[in-house]
């Protein structure tokens, strides 16, 4: 299961409210395998599709995924960051991640 920090939610809510889309969910999809992991995406969605889950676990919103990307999620973390190096905006983290050698982690 996915977790969501509180400052995130709070950086998804002024955005869901400054685009008008108070009432929508925010999907979060699988874009791809790097290095670093598994690669996410996020847009707002006004409804669940048919196959997605429905994930109330935050507050002001849903958040929809599928099964595959569900998978990915597990354990991760999406919080809010503000760093000179890094930028402004959301980061889905994996806690558990490892790295690898060109990233200068250690691969697992």
């Amino acid at each position: 299961m996915v977790t969501i920090t509180p400052d995130a939610e709070k950086f998804i809510n002024d955005l869901l409210e400054k685009n008008n889309k108070v009432g929508h969910g925010i999907k979060i999809y699988l874009s791809g395998e790097a290095c670093s992991g598994p690669q996410f995406g996020m847009s707002f969605k006004e409804a669940p599709g048919e196959d997605e889950i429905v994930d109330k676990s935050a507050n002001g919103f849903d958040m929809y995924y599928d099964e595959e990307t569900k998978e990915k999620l597990d354990p991760c973390v999406i919080e809010f960051i503000d760093d000179p190096n890094l930028g402004t905006g959301l980061m889905i983290r994996d806690p558990n991640w490892k790295g690898c050698s060109s990233c200068g982690g250690g691969c697992h």
